[in-house]
């Protein structure tokens, strides 16, 4: 009778909120694959042990729930850093070098969604655009679509048009609103995350304004510098949209700045360092 009426207790509390850390890091040309492969640019020089070593430690130190992933071949890569058997990793149907993937700590339930193939705007190329990564993810009660990218580089904060670069993140920029009209339509609270490749300050910013013509946003970068690097406008973005804006945790911004400060860190560890933010899910 005591065990019955303990049961009936346990299932008249309120569920549970549950905190989630979510990050971003491009990892700069993180792979397996020795120097002067085919599949790599002549300068890419690749890890020693130790650079490796130090990355795991930067992982560790990072401890996220979820990490969006720019600039990584593929699972054998990740591995290098994230150890299979506490991550899920999840990456598009391509076989480029310089991938986005989501890695999502074993515990949490997560589900791969289709790629938003939209964003390569050069498939046929040698070295083409990165495609998308969409997963859904289930923590407790709460359900969170996540959408990793990686855009075109070379158009950080002019117009949306008048160059190859600018005019290819015009176009991306049209193939994420198009995705974030979706899951308004869908009422599904969402993040958009990872290396935008574009400073969103300015009072007009044009990029974004495509992004939130089609639903409200909340930049968790918004007001703020990066500290990498000896400090410098944010190009690695979390966009968070729906029931998620009223998530985010106040003050939890952070970026994991190296302890390494002489230049040549920034290709055996990575250009980028990692930003993350916390939700507190319903």
């Amino acid at each position: 009778m005591l065990r019955l009426l303990l049961a009936l207790f346990l299932l008249a509390l309120p569920a549970r909120a549950e905190v989630i850390k979510l990050a971003t890091w491009n990892m700069n040309w993180l792979t397996a694959k020795p120097p002067g492969h085919p599949d790599l640019p002549a300068d890419v020089a690749g890890r020693s042990a130790d650079d490796l070593a130090r990355l795991r430690d930067y992982a560790r130190r990072l401890a996220p729930d979820v990490l969006a992933l720019q600039e990584v071949d593929g699972p054998e890569a990740a591995a290098l850093i994230l150890d299979p058997a506490d991550w899920q990793v999840f990456f598009p149907a391509e076989s480029d070098v310089q991938r986005v993937g989501i890695a999502v700590r074993r515990g949490l339930r997560a589900v791969q969604e289709p790629d938003l193939l939209g964003l390569d705007l050069r498939p046929g190329a040698r070295r083409s655009l990165r495609r998308g990564v969409d997963v859904t993810l289930q923590a407790g009660t709460s359900r969170l679509r996540l959408l990793a990218l990686h855009l075109v580089s070379g158009c950080r904060q002019e117009a949306l048009s008048g160059s190859r670069e600018c005019d290819g993140l015009g176009e991306q920029a049209g193939v994420v609103a198009g995705w974030i009209a979706q899951r308004r339509e869908e009422g599904v609270p969402f993040v958009v995350l990872g290396d935008f490749n574009r400073r969103m300050d300015r009072r007009r910013e044009p990029f974004l304004a495509v992004l939130t013509q089609q639903a409200p946003l909340l930049r968790a970068t918004a007001g703020v510098s990066n500290p990498c690097w000896g400090g410098r406008p944010f190009i690695d973005h979390l966009l968070l949209g729906g029931a998620a804006r009223g998530w985010l945790v106040p003050d939890s911004l952070r970026v994991l700045v190296y302890a390494e400060r002489e230049p040549e860190w920034r290709a055996r560890l990575s250009d980028h360092c990692p930003v993350s933010i916390r939700l507190d899910l319903p």
